[in-house]
């Protein structure tokens, strides 16, 4: 009777295709492992790793094509304790280890003094603070501000401009706080999400003319005592939380309490559709700006040059005779003034009046 024949065994030369997943469903980068999410930025279906990767070397590429830091540099890293700043401060510790960029971080964090919102997210940085291993600075609208916290101040103006406010004293605090520390550097955390909005704001509102500030990724005057730049210009909102969200980073996810329904909301939700239907629309716009202010620069078209001296009431660098900050401190003192020894709830009358002298503001 027939023995049954035994499957027939391949040559020795032949190559068996090793048993792993189709090439039609492996990460479009490595080619080795399963893709594990889609790109926003690209679309491509790439594994975790390659994520991680791509996602540190754009931000490093971005650092050294613009040379933003300098061996032995002391730069403030803007803390809030929400995912663009922890994620930055995350990234700048990697490369900086990784890549030996020899720069000191600082963690320079704001307190608006907004109960329930700001004090919880300062908890947050404290907790970065040991976790990165690095200094912490922590700076107050009320040591800075006449004892006026934003909570003080939406109390006496209520939930109209309160973003104004609290702008102008920002940014005014964060080159205080720099300048406490030494430091003549500070970064940011405005992704490439927050320069596109501001691009086609200033688009919408025909501002052209600050384009060119807008789109910068360095920002500085020679009159001006700190520099600001922003690593993650490029790097999409998309991506920055979901780097967060794999790394399990520890940050803060609540909106400001006093955020309005601003004209940068419409811009946003605007941003959003039209990278449903183009990925690289945010990009694309980024790109349309700093091209249109480079243009008008080469054709001939001077921008007007900010004038850069001392504010005469608080000392600190403005382009008018009494900086921002001031001129709004003074409403607010005179409504506080008003309101103790008049007894009155309404907005005070020196409010038209400041909204006046502020649009004629060189900002």
């Amino acid at each position: 009777m027939p023995q049954p024949r035994e499957p027939a065994q391949p040559p020795s030369t032949c190559i068996v295709p090793p048993r792993s997943v189709p090439l039609s469903t492996t990460c479009e980068l490595c080619h080795n492992r399963k893709p594990y999410l889609r790109r926003p930025k690209t679309g491509q279906k790439i594994c975790q790793p390659c994520f991680f990767h791509v996602f540190e070397t754009e931000i490093h590429n971005t650092i050294t094509s613009r040379k933003l830091f300098y061996r032995g540099e002391r730069v403030a890293l803007g803390a809030s304790g929400g995912k663009d700043s922890t994620v930055l401060a995350y990234v700048l510790k990697v490369l900086n280890e990784r890549y030996d960029y020899g720069v000191e971080f600082v963690l320079l964090s704001i307190d608006e003094g907004i109960k329930g919102y700001r004090d919880d997210s300062l908890e947050t940085v404290k907790r970065n603070k040991q976790q990165y291993d690095m200094a912490l600075e922590i700076v107050s609208y009320k040591e800075l501000y006449d004892d006026w916290s934003m909570d003080d101040i939406v109390a006496q103006i209520g939930n109209r401009n309160n973003c104004t406010y609290c702008g102008v004293f920002r940014r005014q605090a964060l080159d205080r706080g720099a300048q406490k520390l030494g430091i003549k550097h500070v970064v940011t955390g405005h992704n490439a999400d927050d320069m596109a909005e501001t691009v086609l704001m200033n688009l919408l509102r025909g501002d052209t003319a600050r384009l060119d500030r807008c789109t910068a990724i360095i920002t500085q005057s020679a009159d001006s005592p700190v520099k600001r730049s922003k690593p993650l210009k490029y790097a999409y909102e998309k991506e920055i939380v979901l780097y967060a969200h794999y790394k399990k980073l520890d940050y803060f996810s609540t909106e400001c309490i006093y955020s309005p329904e601003a004209f940068r909301g419409t811009a946003r939700a605007l941003i959003k559709n039209l990278e449903t239907v183009r990925p690289s629309a945010i990009i694309d716009i980024i790109r349309s700006g700093e091209t249109f202010a480079l243009e008008r620069k080469s054709g001939g078209a001077r921008l007007k040059e900010l004038k850069l001296r001392t504010c005469e009431r608080c000392g600190y660098i403005s382009s008018n005779r009494i900086c921002k900050a001031c001129v709004l401190l003074e409403g607010l003192n005179a409504g506080r003034a008003a309101v103790q020894v008049n007894g009155a709830e309404d907005e005070p009358a020196e409010g038209l009046a400041l909204h006046k002298r502020l649009e004629h503001l060189s900002f």
